[in-house]
């Protein structure tokens, strides 16, 4: 089909969330999906046969389990209002507040709905804490650096307000089981002495289980190592990244190769700022397949450049084997998670499609986009 457009690959789903589903088995661990990752819900039936459920950071977010994963979400909001809090609550099994200000501005509305709902699992509230363990380079993503916003720090947690079931932090971003080891034992030394009063703990997100060289049989006695310490917590974790990790690509093609100043750009029919936003945002460089391993001077050389008038939408050198032609493939690998989620529509680019190709090699096209699509965002 002509490009642009995204696939995403059903035996690599398959084959994440096989890890996956094991570690959640061997640790014990409820294991949930982060919809701000992965929100291609088309591709929902797939994880339902897990029984993934997953977590939720707004309305939306929430609505769309609700809706697509036939579950209530897990629900975190940085902040919640007197307009948005019933429907919050109307939709998860769990909802964790950012601040202690925030629990008991709210609390009577919990209870209140609980109290309504007597024949359904009650709401149960949590808190974010921030351990300020700070094990995440990219100052972007990190919530643990000084000043952020997120969680409740030790310092400032005197006593643990009546009502509260659960603890949540999220410290990590795209981490490894040491990494998590290294934020455990600053969450356990700092607020070690009100576990015993919840009945859960969240690890968040950020946990890479997929990735090759992850040591996943670190990771599950780590977790088992945890829940011995303390049995009466019920461990949850909800990545993003593992779920979606190396599971699709963008298909590109190249329009046009221009000179300015001895670079030479491919420009091709997508966008870096439009639909690969986290090249720009962590920043970091995509693997073209087509492309080699490294960029050879001796070699064709080129910069790729998007099809949007920002003067910033390129990414680095790539280096072919040949010269390159308008016409061309080239393949954005690993263009799934954090992906789909962000992209955007600035200047009206043509948004590329999205495809699923399933275990048996059929294709199916999801969704394609269209002028109205563009034209009914500001309608």
């Amino acid at each position: 089909m002509d490009t642009p457009y995204y696939i995403v690959y059903e035996d690599r789903l398959r084959r994440n969330l096989n890890l996956i589903a094991r570690v959640a088995r061997d640790s014990g661990a409820k294991i949930i999906m982060a919809f701000k990752a992965n929100a291609l819900w088309r591709t929902f039936p797939i994880f339902e046969e897990y029984g993934i459920c997953s977590t939720a950071s707004s309305l939306n977010e929430m609505q769309l389990a609700n809706e697509e994963l036939g579950c209530r979400a897990h629900t975190y909001c940085p902040a919640y209002t007197p307009q948005t809090i019933d429907r919050f609550l109307a939709g998860s099994s769990h909802i964790t507040f950012n601040s202690v200000a925030q629990f008991e501005r709210f609390k009577p509305r919990v209870d209140a709905y609980n109290a309504a709902h007597p024949g359904q699992e009650p709401v149960s509230c949590g808190l974010r804490i921030n351990p300020m363990c700070s094990v995440v380079e990219t100052d972007i993503y990190n919530p643990c650096s000084p000043g952020s916003r997120f969680g409740v720090t030790a310092d400032a947690l005197l006593a643990m307000p009546s009502g509260l079931e659960g603890f949540h932090f999220h410290a990590l971003c795209e981490g490894t089981s040491s990494d998590l080891a290294t934020v455990l034992e600053a969450v356990e030394r700092q607020f070690g002495r009100f576990l015993p009063r919840l009945r859960w703990i969240n690890m968040g997100g950020g946990h890479h289980i997929t990735r090759e060289g992850y040591d996943v049989d670190h990771l599950v006695a780590l977790l088992r190592d945890f829940s011995q310490r303390h049995p009466n917590l019920q461990v949850i974790l909800e990545p993003g990244s593992a779920f979606c990790w190396q599971t699709g690509d963008l298909e590109a093609s190249v329009v046009d190769v221009v000179e300015n100043c001895g670079v030479r750009t491919a420009i091709v029919d997508v966008s870096f700022a439009c639909h690969m936003p986290d090249c720009l945002e962590m920043p970091y460089k995509p693997r073209i397949i087509q492309a080699l391993d490294t960029v050879d001077p001796s070699k064709p050389t080129y910069r790729i450049g998007g099809n949007s008038c920002m003067s910033g939408d390129y990414v680095g050198d790539w280096s072919f084997d040949h010269e390159l032609q308008p016409g061309e493939r080239l393949t954005f690998e690993d263009m799934n998670h954090y992906t789909t989620v962000k992209t955007n529509m600035f200047n009206g680019i043509q948004h590329p499609a999205l495809v699923l190709e399933r275990t048996d090699g059929a294709r199916i096209v999801m969704r394609e986009f269209t002028y109205q699509d563009y034209k009914n965002r500001m309608n």
